[in-house]
């Protein structure tokens, strides 16, 4: 498929995802009683009780449908990965847009949410994950549209172990509040110049890794162009 095709298609695929989940979060807060606003504490043993294992596996299986998409769009591994950064980064921001549709929340880009439960709570105001979608969006097309056009990304051990860095610091700030919330707390101060720092690191391998992909990699012949004499290799062999 074209690039246009294939973004086309993986954005639809995530924002129609994002409203199937949404729209669960809202019937299961009606079945249970509870409100966003009654988010923290964590009440998940008292309130769920087994329903807390299931919950688990939805958020295990979301990953692996937004994996599953890229995988099947892609061709090679650079375009796989980009794709699927690409449908969980539309996914994630389409989630609270349907929230905030169905029943007004998040009320601000400071509201605190619950991301992830795998393997601890993970926090944090909404403004963080949303920055965190919109970097995957930005790289993952554009790291699409390279290798499509037969520019591959040169990652290298130093950029490779920039973007796990930087992704590492990322979660950290995200599980920095785990201790408090597993013991029933509420979140405290989000850690976001470590946030930050992670963002920088990550967007900075990336960008180089784009950058080296593009220098590195000769560009295709343009549709149309004549291609060279035959005579002229059997010149050069002769």
């Amino acid at each position: 498929m074209r690039f246009r095709t294939t973004a086309t298609t993986v954005v639809a695929f995530a924002v129609a995802m994002a409203y199937l989940e949404s729209a669960v979060v809202v019937y299961l807060q009606r079945a249970l009683a509870v409100t966003p606003e009654t988010l923290f504490p964590l009440r998940g043993a008292q309130v769920v009780g087994d329903l807390a294992p299931i919950e688990v596996g939805r958020e295990a299986a979301t990953l692996v449908m937004l994996a599953a998409i890229g995988c099947l769009v892609g061709r090679r591994w650079a375009d796989r990965l980009a794709w699927t950064a690409v449908a969980f980064g539309v996914w994630d921001l389409f989630y609270y847009f349907w929230l905030w549709l169905f029943i007004g929340w998040p009320h601000s880009p400071g509201t605190w949410d619950v991301l992830f439960l795998i393997p601890v709570p993970w926090a944090g105001p909404v403004w963080a994950p949303v920055a965190v979608s919109a970097a995957l969006i930005g790289f993952g097309l554009a790291a699409a549209y390279q290798v499509g056009i037969g520019r591959f990304p040169r990652v290298g051990l130093i950029r490779g172990a920039g973007a796990v860095a930087g992704g590492l610091l990322v979660v950290g700030s995200f599980t920095a509040n785990a201790p408090a919330l597993i013991d029933g707390g509420l979140p405290g101060w989000f850690p976001w110049p470590l946030f930050v720092a992670g963002i920088a690191l990550a967007s900075w391998s990336t960008v180089a890794s784009l950058r080296a992909g593009s220098a590195g990699t000769a560009e295709a012949p343009e549709r149309g162009a004549p291609a060279p004499p035959l005579s002229r290799g059997l010149e050069r062999n002769a």
